[in-house]
């Protein structure tokens, strides 16, 4: 008699199709473990099938190997990097993959920010879900573009909470020092980075994804030492664009694809492509970078 694991693993070979499966696994959660019920990061797949311009899972690693430092060319500074496709940085919902496949309107799981969630949308925190939490949360996902709007707590709808809560006053909690000089900010814990010139903030706040378990963003002071528009990463053949290395290999740098994946970066800061471009005209070669924090997940 066919499992009902195996029958669900079927449904799961089919629908990668149409839909790129996000790689690993995330145990750990923002605010505690979830019920047991409730799905892992690693069974959750986009709720909403790509296009052929939209690939949602980008790593540009570069962090094992510190890149060669040169001094670009002005023929080459003056060449910008193209620009991404429509709909690559859409907020598309990470779902269960039974969800997904049979377009439920209201999904009955809790999700891995099912506390979180339901802190910020100040219902009982319970961890479990319930009609009235996917009411709540499906309002939420539809006033800020989130798709699909069915009310699952997934790790999209809590980064977009973190954004919303931090726009204003993203170093309220004072983990970012304050110094007379520039610092680019980069908060693990709520995956949001700016920059501030004593407590003015001068960029930012903006989304970022940092690195995954096994090649964390380091911690603690750095600084940027090297910038390169038109980076390409040796390592593994992919587009670094504006890149500015802080650690290492470890530069903030734009990527052609979704930032919101449940699965971290190799070490590096990822960032929308507008956003780096900005951050990128922000920095100096010797400004100071402070990392604090852990990303969700790790």
């Amino acid at each position: 008699m066919i499992s009902t694991r195996i029958a669900r693993r079927s449904i799961a070979v089919l629908l990668t199709a149409v839909i790129a499966l996000p790689v690993g696994a995330a145990s750990a959660r923002a605010d505690g473990p979830p019920p047991a019920s409730g799905p892992g990061e690693s069974e959750l797949v986009p709720g909403v099938a790509p296009g052929p311009y939209q690939p949602w899972q980008i790593d540009t690693p570069d962090q094992g190997l510190a890149p060669e430092v040169y001094t670009p060319s002005a023929e080459e500074d003056r060449v910008e990097p193209r620009d991404a496709a429509v709909g690559t940085y859409a907020l598309v919902e990470y779902v269960p993959i039974g969800d997904a496949v049979a377009k439920v309107s209201c999904s009955k799981q809790a999700g891995p920010y099912q506390r979180g969630v339901e802190r910020w949308l100040k219902r009982t925190v319970d961890g479990k879900q319930s009609a009235a939490d996917c009411k709540a949360i499906r309002a939420f996902q539809k006033k800020q573009g989130i798709k699909p709007a069915i009310g699952f707590a997934g790790p999209v709808t809590w980064a977009r909470m973190q954004f919303i809560a931090a726009k204003k006053s993203p170093n309220a909690a004072r983990k970012c020092p304050v110094r007379s000089y520039r610092v680019a900010c980069v908060d693990l814990d709520r995956q949001l980075t700016w920059v501030q010139k004593g407590k003015k903030v001068v960029f930012g706040p903006v989304p970022m994804r940092s690195g995954r378990g096994g090649h964390v963003t380091r911690g603690g002071w750095h600084k940027i030492y090297w910038k390169h528009k038109n980076h390409w990463s040796t390592l593994y053949n992919s587009p670094m664009p504006y890149a500015q290395f802080f650690d290492g290999g470890i530069a903030f740098h734009a990527v052609y694809g979704s930032i919101y994946t449940t699965v971290g970066s190799w070490g590096c800061v990822n960032l929308r492509l507008a956003d780096a471009r900005k951050l990128w005209s922000v920095l100096k070669k010797g400004d100071r970078v402070y990392v604090w924090g852990h990303r969700p997940g790790n």
